[in-house]
């Protein structure tokens, strides 16, 4: 089924759903938790990564319940018979937290994985967890775990994905000893990391932070707040952040906390960079289009924000380049070619060099239908693309933005379309 979308500057308001990094974590924290009754989390309309993590976290033996927009934990996870079976779709957060989890929990495990998952950078995670006393093995689409997690020194490297070290830092607590997550390169993405430090914090679970380590001390317990609300997302919302800096553009976008711990709260300083007028008030950040000019942003710590920019750079006249971007060849798709082509499609002077995006910006892009791979950050991205097209743009999948923005496309259409 194709999508089309209108060509034209946007104005109007709308609202993101609950940032789903935050409540991978919030969900994490409240079914390692014991005592103190039940636990409520917000998860809003789950996207599928969400829903990915609940019915994971159902499968490791917790009481999981939706009630309306809230995530009702009941039951901690606790170890079961037999092999638990956990399908984590294609959340690579679900994975790589969960995965370390099962080791501490010594619970053995299946965990299903779909789409371009099983593609996904895992190796040095996998070495990591063999070492200190976990048997990893894959069949096809799965991965087979089982075996006691000892603790001790892990050994990481920090450009790969953040997640590696989230996974660790949720289980390593659990165990007897103490442990150490030891890095062999910078950390990347490290505003990830921070977050789960941040949940852990709340949830009572002591880690220091030390130059190119994490210190973990072990025989700790999880005492997560009895009601958890995480902030919108703020990955979702710089999609119609970005519409509404392009000229004549002005959106504003209702349920983000600023100052924010997610990373992606970046974008705000990134469209102000360019010359856009943002405004932040009560929890409504608006982007006004004003005369925009070209930069050269380093998303080595912002990774998901660069095909929306990308798309924004290509409505600025000027030669932009987006830096350090070679790990969106291993996301949902190659996400650095895959942002190339999708603009390419509509008319973009746009290549990549290494691992750069260099965007020579003419202001204005023909229009016409564009290839998202099931990606749904590269579809949000077509859709800011829109906004400075002459001719609408057609896609194919639109339903794959439910990954982490379900209501996305009913969102953009509650906008005004300026022609």
């Amino acid at each position: 089924m194709s999508y089309r979308i209108c060509p034209g500057a946007r104005r109007g308001e709308v609202k993101v759903p609950v940032s789903k990094s935050e409540a991978h974590r919030a969900l994490i924290c409240a079914a390692l938790s014991e005592g103190g009754g039940e636990r409520s989390v917000l998860v809003g309309a789950p996207s599928e990564d969400i829903r990915a993590t609940i019915d994971c976290l159902s499968a490791l033996g917790a009481g999981i319940e939706m009630q309306n927009a809230w995530a009702r934990v009941t039951r901690p996870a606790a170890p079961r018979d037999g092999e638990a079976l956990l399908d984590v779709r294609e959340s690579g957060s679900t994975l790589r937290f969960l995965l370390p989890l099962c080791g501490a929990l010594g619970q053995s495990a299946r965990l299903k994985m779909h789409g371009r998952l099983p593609q996904r950078p895992m190796t040095p995670f996998i070495e990591a967890l063999t070492l200190r006393g976990m048997r990893i093995s894959s069949e096809g689409d799965e991965l087979i775990c089982e075996g006691q997690l000892q603790s001790g020194d892990f050994t990481l490297p920090g450009n790969v994905s953040s997640q590696f070290v989230s996974g660790l830092l949720f289980a390593l607590p659990l165990l007897k000893g103490d442990s150490r997550i030891l890095l062999t390169s910078a950390m990347e993405s490290a505003g990830y990391i921070d977050l789960t430090l941040s949940a852990l914090a709340d949830s009572g679970v002591q880690i220091t932070k030390a130059p190119g380590a994490y210190l973990v001390p072990g025989g700790q317990s999880y005492q997560s707040p009895l009601c958890q609300t995480p902030g919108g997302d703020w990955s979702g919302a710089a999609a119609f952040l970005c519409m509404g800096a392009l000229p004549g553009g002005c959106v504003s976008v209702k349920t983000l906390t600023y100052p924010s711990p997610q990373g992606d709260s970046q974008v705000l300083e990134l469209l102000r960079r360019m010359g856009a007028q943002v405004d932040y008030t009560d929890g409504t950040l608006s982007a006004r289009g004003k005369a925009l000019g070209p930069i050269d942003i380093d998303v080595s710590q912002i990774p998901d924000l660069a095909p929306a920019l990308a798309a924004l750079l290509c409505g600025i006249k000027g030669v932009s380049r987006i830096l350090n971007a070679g790990r969106l060849r291993m996301k949902e798709s190659d996400r650095l070619n895959g942002t190339a082509s999708l603009l390419k499609d509509l008319g973009a002077d746009v290549r990549v060099e290494g691992e750069s995006l260099i965007i020579c910006g003419t202001g204005r892009l023909a229009g016409g239908r564009a290839r998202v791979l099931g990606d749904h950050r590269l579809a949000m991205a077509a859709a800011v693309a829109a906004c400075s097209c002459d001719a609408e743009v057609v896609i194919d999948e639109p339903a794959c933005v439910a990954k982490s923005f379900p209501d996305f496309w009913t969102q953009l259409e509650a906008l005004e379309v300026l022609r």
